[in-house]
Protein backbone atom coordinates (compact mmCIF):
# COMPACT_ATOMS: atom_id res chain seq x y z
CA UNK A 1 0.00 0.00 0.00
CA UNK A 2 1.19 3.60 -0.76
CA UNK A 3 1.07 6.64 1.70
CA UNK A 4 0.33 4.78 4.59
CA UNK A 5 -0.51 6.75 8.10
CA UNK A 6 2.66 7.62 9.97
CA UNK A 7 0.95 5.98 13.19
CA UNK A 8 0.65 2.17 11.04
CA UNK A 9 0.08 -0.89 13.46
CA UNK A 10 0.64 -3.16 10.74
CA UNK A 11 0.35 -3.71 7.08
CA UNK A 12 0.77 -6.06 4.05
CA UNK A 13 0.65 -5.32 0.49
CA UNK A 14 -3.19 -5.25 0.61
CA UNK A 15 -4.00 -4.45 3.89
CA UNK A 16 -3.41 -1.71 6.52
CA UNK A 17 -4.30 -1.61 10.03
CA UNK A 18 -3.62 2.23 12.15
CA UNK A 19 -4.40 4.08 14.86
CA UNK A 20 -5.88 7.75 15.28
CA UNK A 21 -5.11 9.37 19.11
CA UNK A 22 -7.65 12.50 19.04
CA UNK A 23 -6.62 15.84 21.14
CA UNK A 24 -8.85 14.35 23.95
CA UNK A 25 -5.98 11.34 23.97
CA UNK A 26 -9.25 9.21 22.72
CA UNK A 27 -7.92 6.09 20.49
CA UNK A 28 -9.12 4.91 17.73
CA UNK A 29 -8.30 2.04 15.12
CA UNK A 30 -9.01 1.81 11.86
CA UNK A 31 -8.84 -1.65 9.66
CA UNK A 32 -8.43 -1.14 5.48
CA UNK A 33 -9.46 -3.91 3.66
CA UNK A 34 -9.44 -2.90 0.23
CA UNK A 35 -12.74 -1.13 -0.07
CA UNK A 36 -14.03 -1.28 2.74
CA UNK A 37 -12.52 0.32 5.90
CA UNK A 38 -13.72 -0.60 9.65
CA UNK A 39 -13.68 1.88 12.57
CA UNK A 40 -13.26 0.51 16.12
CA UNK A 41 -12.92 2.83 19.72
CA UNK A 42 -10.84 0.79 22.29
CA UNK A 43 -13.04 -1.69 23.65
CA UNK A 44 -14.37 -2.38 20.48
CA UNK A 45 -10.66 -3.10 18.94
CA UNK A 46 -10.09 -5.15 22.34
CA UNK A 47 -13.50 -7.04 21.57
CA UNK A 48 -11.87 -7.54 17.41
CA UNK A 49 -8.71 -8.65 18.43
CA UNK A 50 -10.51 -11.32 21.15
CA UNK A 51 -12.52 -12.47 17.76
CA UNK A 52 -9.44 -12.69 15.70
CA UNK A 53 -7.51 -14.87 18.11
CA UNK A 54 -10.41 -17.51 18.39
CA UNK A 55 -11.00 -17.24 14.82
CA UNK A 56 -7.06 -18.18 14.14
CA UNK A 57 -7.28 -20.89 16.83
CA UNK A 58 -10.17 -22.67 15.18
CA UNK A 59 -8.50 -22.71 11.78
Amino acid sequence: MTDAPDNAIAETDNYLVWEVRAPDGEVTFHVELGAVTLHFFREEWDEFLQLIKVAASNS
